[in-house]
């Protein structure tokens, strides 16, 4: 059973989505403002998110930033958005996963499911700190800091980074973190990568050409290293 929040402004759509869920087992919380759901996310802290974009008070995308920069939860994107760079565009904000529109319960749920074992799963696995050279991460706490500051990331700038840091030294390809990271395999979203990587590097205090953590490895991926 999990706290599920959904955000979405359609009352016919939210009946037929918080019958669905109650019916699996979930406990909904159904608001219809982005405003309500920040407030939900910060408040009462859900284990996923299904959130709509076509809200009244703030874009769908705007939304979704706003509880990455104040929440890990996992957020599933419900959008009528069907082309390539709407949905790298929502994947690089922050989103967990999406589903097109429209969708059956069916589909929805069995989407609800592998998220939610995929973090928990990772949160039972952590590791409880993660050190290279001055890069501390705890994935138990989702903090990261440098040189003893901590660092604010997105979830999957966090997971990216975590994922690297436990494989430095390893060339770890783009596809493999589209698939390990994202749970995506569709030719031609390794783009979202290349975008993460360098906000990323940004952060770190690092540049492609000036890489001290992230090294690229020219038509291979890229390998975190220690630079002690």
């Amino acid at each position: 059973m999990a706290l599920i929040l959904l955000v979405e402004d359609d009352r016919n759509i939210t009946a037929a989505m918080v019958r669905a869920l109650t019916d699996a087992g979930h406990v909904v919380r159904p608001v219809g403002q982005a405003t309500e759901a920040l407030k939900v996310v910060t408040e009462d802290q859900p284990d996923l998110v299904i959130l709509d974009l076509g809200l009244p008070d703030i874009d769908g995308t705007d939304a979704l930033r706003m509880m990455r920069s104040v929440s890990a939860v996992p957020v599933i994107v419900a959008t009528a958005r069907r082309s390539e760079a709407d949905i790298i565009a929502l994947l690089s904000a922050g989103a967990d996963d999406y589903v097109t529109k429209p969708f059956s319960s069916g589909h929805i749920l069995a989407r609800i499911n592998a998220v939610l074992r995929r973090t928990q799963a990772a949160v039972a696995q952590a590791p409880t700190v993660i050190i290279v050279g001055d890069l501390e991460i705890n994935p138990r706490q989702r903090r990261v800091a440098l040189g003893g500051q901590a660092l604010q990331l997105t979830r999957r700038e966090f997971d990216v980074l975590t994922y690297l840091a436990e494989r430095v030294g390893q060339v770890i390809s783009r596809r493999e973190l589209l698939t390990e990271v994202w749970n995506q395999s569709r030719i031609g979203e390794e783009q979202t990568i290349d975008v993460h990587i360098s906000w990323l590097r940004r952060k770190l205090g690092e540049t492609a050409a000036a890489p001290r953590y992230l090294h690229t490895v020219r038509g291979v991926g890229v390998m975190m290293v220690d630079p002690r």
